[in-house]
């Protein structure tokens, strides 16, 4: 992994950046106010909720969207309005990207190259890069998911640009394509790219990227090394008790998050002293058979997070709810 100095210009820097869109109820909020800073070199995962502004920040960073306000900037240079300067150090997938079924991946490439004005001779080096050089010859309709994910990134890697962006990259694969792209992404970093990818397999994000940034609704809530935001989050434990059902609405009522886990137990996060759940449970007359503490993880972190923002949100809309009644 590069190490960086902090006087060094962030691949990707937003600050205040907004994006509302028409909706049938006025204008609804798809990005507010949004501070992001992605650090040259390394792999950056960008996690959130479904519909919290991922792909429409993405899709500004890119110029196909505009913002309302903010600003953007990539390698420093304000986006869109620099984007012709900076545009070949940045390849990116955001959606599905076209190959002729007929051709062979080299072929398609090989046509790709020549439109883009990049030496054949790159085609070569970028399947290899990806691990497609023994099946170049192969034709596109013949590829697994994977494959044709790989591919798509081979693509992106023409003009060897030094920002990756990928928008869930391993949608649709099965385990072995979600490796094989785990992998590359790894491998695009440690030749020393910088790899922004959104995705929410937060399993996968934490074996692979080195710094995250957590948004919801919005809005950044966290970001950081991976390392930091495990280390910094609040413990997990696995209770056994008899009445699930009951001990899971006292836990959650007291403010913390809890998941089932298997059919016998519950996983709560954001517990601060494990002692804590038996106090809460016994008060309600439910008796723990098992307490084990469990090594925090990012998927923990990310709901531990996203459910505190969830309740702070919904207390937000009843507060405006209250005033408009009383106004």
């Amino acid at each position: 992994m590069r190490v960086t100095s902090t006087a060094e210009v962030p691949a990707i820097e937003t600050r205040g950046l907004r994006k509302t869109y028409r909706s049938r109820r006025g204008r609804a909020v798809g990005v507010e106010g949004l501070d992001l800073v992605v650090p040259v070199g390394g792999v950056h995962g960008f996690l959130g909720p479904n519909g919290s502004g991922k792909t429409t920040t993405i899709r500004m960073l890119l110029g196909l969207v505009r913002a309302d306000a903010g600003t953007a900037r990539i390698f420093g240079e304000e986006v869109p309005r620099r984007l012709p300067d900076v545009v070949g150090r940045v390849g990116a997938i955001v959606e599905s990207p076209k190959f002729f079924p007929a051709f062979s991946a080299r072929k398609n490439l090989d046509l790709l190259a020549a439109a883009i004005g990049v030496a054949p001779g790159r085609v070569g080096e970028v399947l290899a890069e990806v691990g497609l050089a023994e099946r170049a010859g192969d034709r596109y309709r013949g590829y697994s998911l994977g494959m044709k994910q790989r591919l798509a990134i081979a693509a992106t890697l023409l003009k060897d640009p030094d920002l990756l962006i990928f928008d869930e990259p391993t949608n649709g694969l099965d385990p072995a394509g979600i490796r094989e792209i785990r992998d590359t992404m790894r491998g695009l970093a440690d030749r020393g790219k910088t790899v922004l990818v959104s995705s929410h397999i937060l399993a996968e994000v934490e074996q692979v990227a080195d710094t995250v940034s957590i948004i919801a609704r919005g809005r950044l809530i966290a970001s950081g090394r991976v390392a930091d935001l495990i280390g910094a989050g609040a413990r997990s434990v696995r209770v056994g008790v008899g009445d699930r059902a009951r001990a899971a609405g006292v836990l959650r009522d007291a403010g913390l998050v809890v998941r089932e886990d298997g059919h016998h137990h519950l996983l709560v996060d954001g517990v601060a002293d494990a002692a804590d759940v038996t106090r809460l449970l016994a008060a309600q007359d439910l008796w723990l058979d098992e307490l084990v503490p469990v090594q925090a993880g990012l998927e923990s972190v990310f709901l531990e997070l996203t459910a505190q923002d969830a309740a702070l949100g919904s207390r937000h809309d009843r507060r405006l709810q209250a005033e408009e009644v009383t106004a």
